[in-house]
């Protein structure tokens, strides 16, 4: 049996006003020119701690949030998330649920991704951020705090792409 089509299920409600279509290309894939450190390397792994990895995920579980059925907040804190990691925001896709309020998004950077889940009758949400080259995904941690004022956080994180 075929899954049904978005028209077909009432439980979905496709809002395209929340989305930004921004430049569809950055300059180089990182968005920006190499670091010194990063030479002329074009495939932007991270060299540290003697690790040479794609990246960093970070799965973070925000429980007691505020804000989470509200567009415009969740908009906000990607857009500054990815500010605060110095990412290249290229698009921004939200899609609210009509039979809960929860709204699900992504944040495209050109280092990767930071997607959110949420779930406002519970309190919680569900953030991915995945980040490569220089910048640092632990830096979107304050802007998640002051939008969601979460009574706690739980975090993971997972090396990407570990080549040694």
């Amino acid at each position: 049996m075929a899954p049904p089509k978005p028209a077909e299920n009432p439980g979905v409600v496709v809002s395209l006003e929340q989305s930004e279509n921004l430049p569809a290309s950055a300059p180089h894939p990182a968005g920006r020119r190499p670091s010194k450190a990063e030479g002329k390397r074009d495939d932007y792994f991270v060299e540290k701690d003697g690790l040479r990895y794609a990246g960093t995920h970070l799965l973070i579980d925000l429980w007691g949030a505020k804000g989470l059925d509200d567009a415009e907040v969740v908009a906000t804190a990607l857009r500054r998330s990815a500010a605060a990691c110095d990412a290249t925001l290229l698009n921004l896709h939200l899609h609210r649920f009509s039979d809960t309020g929860g709204i699900s998004g992504v944040a495209v950077i050109a280092e990767s991704h930071i997607s959110i889940h949420t779930w406002p009758e519970r309190g919680y949400a569900a953030i991915d951020i995945f980040m490569c080259g220089a910048c640092d995904p632990y830096r979107a941690i304050p802007e998640l705090r002051r939008s969601f004022v979460p009574r706690s956080i739980q975090l993971s994180e997972q090396k990407r792409g570990l080549v040694g």
